[in-house]
C-alpha cells in the first residue's frame, strides 16, 4: 500500500465523474488531499452545504486530509513553481511523506519528483 496524494484536478475528476481515475486501484492505497482542494472545488462550483456527495466520496475512498499550516503556506511562497496552489499541494504531499503525487498537470509531471515524492499521472 502506497501513500498517494491526490492533486486538486484529480479530486475534481472524481467529484464530477469526468474520467476514470481508477477508483479501485486508488482505494488500495492510503490517500491524502489538501483541505485547500475542497475549498477550491466548492468555491468554483458554488456548491451549497451540506453537500452529501462529497462526504460519501470521502467515506468510500477513505481520503485523509493533510494539515494546512502556516509553515506550508510560507514554504509554498518560495516555490518550487510559480503557482501558489500547486506549491501548497506539493508541500502538503511532502509533509505527510507521500510516495506518489497523482496529478493531471503536465507541468508538475515534468518535475518527476518533489523531494522523495514521485509525481505521476496514474498509478499503473
Amino acid at each position: 500500500m502506497a501513500l498517494v496524494f491526490l492533486d486538486a484536478n484529480i479530486l475534481f475528476d472524481i467529484f464530477e465523474e469526468r474520467r476514470d481515475v481508477g477508483l479501485r486501484e486508488l482505494a488500495k492505497n492510503h490517500l491524502f488531499c489538501s483541505p485547500l482542494s475542497i475549498h477550491i472545488y466548492n468555491y468554483l462550483y458554488k456548491r451549497k452545504m451540506p453537500y452529501e456527495k462529497l462526504a460519501k466520496i470521502f467515506e468510500n475512498l477513505e481520503i485523509e486530509f493533510t494539515p494546512m499550516s502556516g509553515d506550508i503556506a510560507l514554504a509554498a511562497l518560495s516555490g518550487p513553481t510559480a503557482d501558489f496552489e500547486d506549491n501548497v499541494q506539493l508541500h502538503s504531499a511532502a509533509e505527510v511523506k507521500c510516495d506518489y503525487f497523482l496529478t493531471n498537470d503536465g507541468d508538475l509531471q515534468d518535475m518527476k519528483f518533489f523531494g522523495k515524492t514521485k509525481i505521476v499521472d496514474s498509478l499503473g
